[in-house]
């Protein structure tokens, strides 16, 4: 984990617990290793129980019970809108345009948000739902069973992109046109896009393909991807809804990192 990354999370941290004087048990781990244990969870995929006590990252169960404890806190969310705020005022969010679209993961063991996948005969899935600007930095996201409808997310993602436009209220916070595809077709959301002061980019439902809008919506496909290069996410192992949602967010921030 760079020294970036941890500087940023360490300002987010709750005070430890205050040790008692006489008996004061063992002395907690050091969160930048509690970090890099979670962080390597999420990059390998592998199970928390497996991660390796000595590599000096603590017990897997010991980074799983922190990275929960920081979710409940809110940690993950702030760092996200953090690194956004800091895009934000070095101008490196494209407002012009902003792209929708989901993915989903194979739930081994099914948990929390998980559902039957119908393009996986009807396995246990879950899905991840990604708005990013023009260039592909994610704005928000949400996860919700495999088999919900794309449009239902469609206004929580938009109405879950931080507040970005500064002191003085002068900053764009919202992108000018939205791009999805045909699952998103819904005039409602359309009407509601445009009391937004966005303007839909969707194409109708049961028209011919080759409507050209491809060329500005591979942006959160390629985010999607990266999103997955993370292994815990690309096959979920945990049944924990909560400690999903904090991989997500975590994985959100480190892309975030990449454009920084």
């Amino acid at each position: 984990m760079s020294d970036a990354l941890g500087e940023r999370i360490e300002s987010l941290l709750p005070p430890p617990k205050p040790r008692r004087f006489r008996f004061p048990g063992r002395k907690p781990l050091d969160f930048r290793a509690v970090l890099t244990g979670i962080v390597f969870v999420l990059k390998t995929g592998i199970d928390w129980e497996d991660l390796p006590a000595e590599l000096g990252w603590g017990w897997g169960k010991t980074c799983k019970h922190y990275l929960k404890l920081w979710q409940q806190s809110g940690v993950w969310e702030q760092l996200h809108t953090i690194l956004l705020e800091e895009l934000q005022d070095a101008d490196r969010i494209d407002w012009a345009r902003g792209a929708l679209d989901s993915t989903k993961s194979r739930a081994l063991g099914g948990g929390d948000d998980t559902g039957p996948n119908p393009t996986d005969r009807s396995k246990l899935g879950t899905k991840h739902h990604v708005l990013t600007d023009g260039q592909g930095i994610p704005l928000a996201t949400t996860v919700t069973e495999a088999n919900e409808a794309d449009g239902n997310q469609l206004l929580p993602l938009v109405d879950a992109i931080p507040d970005l436009s500064g002191p003085r209220g002068d900053k764009p916070t919202k992108p000018e046109e939205l791009y999805a595809d045909r699952s998103y077709d819904s005039e409602p959301h359309r009407e509601e896009l445009r009391e937004r002061e966005i303007e839909p980019k969707i194409p109708p439902r049961r028209t011919a393909h080759g409507s050209g809008l491809g060329v500005y919506r591979w942006v959160v496909e390629r985010t999607e991807a990266w999103l997955h290069t993370f292994r815990q996410l690309r096959l979920r192992t945990d049944p924990d809804g909560a400690v999903h949602k904090a991989l997500v967010a975590l994985g959100s921030a480190l892309i975030c990192m990449w454009f920084l």
